[in-house]
């Protein structure tokens, strides 16, 4: 195949659902500052209020409001957090008849301080260790009626037992790493289209270089497409062996909670839509974009006019199958 081809080749278009997405959910406290603080330091607070949000919980909720029949997994507490994590989710249509409650535990929370004059933030993070999900305590049938599965790896144990029941029904796995964790390299080793942070490529690689580390991640059996977002110099990709780098698009930003969340939930809109290596990284900077114009991790998420509109007025128009 060449790099104008699709890199979706599978079926799957009778599934239930084009994305299932496992992992963290989240309501997130913001804080609009002038500057951030620093030790011992006072700064006036302009604005305040909560946004729900979590790097899974927003991606699907990407997925859907893209059109993709999506479901999502996960774990939160009880109460008004809860249903307020889950409130956009549930309205856009996403399935949720698996999620797990948590009786007396508080639902995951940030704490997120945004700068509003470039929309720079600053994450604090709680989240209860009773939040983690038994391997077992979800339905692998789920799994197993989607065209692609979007894991984070909060918590890797879960993301492995996870990855074993996708391989078996031949579901691709995408991967949203941001950071080092325990068996980084079984989960990697696994992952169709692994989605990482460029300080992750570069450590994983050794060399200090984003390409090494998704040179490695290429070599695996299983990998299909590496990608690594690299902020203001866009993402890079290896595929089949080349790389392939596409610039972000510049706008305002109010805020860039949620960015990486939102270019995933393009890159999966683009992937099952069928298109090449670069439309899909261009859908993807497209939904980033879009997301940061608004504050808060999810209010930003585009529809699919909205996107094709943005990208056609950019001057990319969408390729699809």
């Amino acid at each position: 195949m060449s790099a104008e081809e699709s890199v979706w080749v599978e079926g799957g278009r009778h599934a239930e659902f084009d994305v299932t997405g496992l992992g963290e959910n989240s309501l997130d406290l913001m804080f609009s500052v002038e500057q951030f603080p620093v030790a011992g330091g006072k700064v006036d607070l302009i604005d305040l209020g909560s946004q729900p949000g979590g790097q899974v919980a927003t991606t699907v909720l990407g997925c859907a409001k893209l059109g993709l029949r999506t479901a999502y997994l996960g774990v939160v507490g009880e109460g008004p957090a809860a249903e307020a994590a889950l409130a956009p989710l549930r309205g856009a249509g996403v399935h949720l008849g698996e999620v797990i409650h948590r009786p007396g535990v508080p639902t995951r929370t940030a704490t997120i301080l945004v700068r509003p004059s470039d929309g720079e933030r600053s994450v604090l993070v709680r989240r209860d260790p009773a939040l983690d999900a038994r391997p077992g305590e979800f339905s692998v049938e789920t799994l197993s009626r989607s065209r692609l599965l979007h894991l984070d790896a909060t918590d890797p144990e879960l993301t492995l037992w996870a990855m074993r029941h996708a391989e078996r029904a031949g579901v691709p796995v995408m991967l949203d790493l941001d950071q080092v964790v325990p068996g980084l390299e079984k989960i990697l080793e696994r992952a169709q289209f692994p989605v990482v942070s460029g300080p992750l490529a570069r450590a994983f690689g050794g060399e200090d270089r984003v390409e090494a580390g998704l040179e490695r991640m290429g070599a695996s059996k299983a990998c299909r497409l590496a990608v690594a977002t690299c902020a203001d110099d866009g993402a890079v990709a290896i595929w089949q062996g080349a790389r392939i780098q596409v610039d972000a698009f510049p706008v305002e930003v109010a805020d860039s909670t949620g960015a990486g969340d939102a270019f995933r939930a393009g890159l999966i809109w683009g992937l099952l839509r069928g298109q090449s290596v670069e439309p899909m990284l261009r859908s993807a900077h497209a939904v980033g974009a879009l997301s940061c114009q608004a504050v808060g991790a999810q209010a930003g998420l585009p529809d699919e006019i909205a996107l094709k509109a943005f990208l056609a007025s950019h001057g990319s128009g969408p390729e699809t199958d």
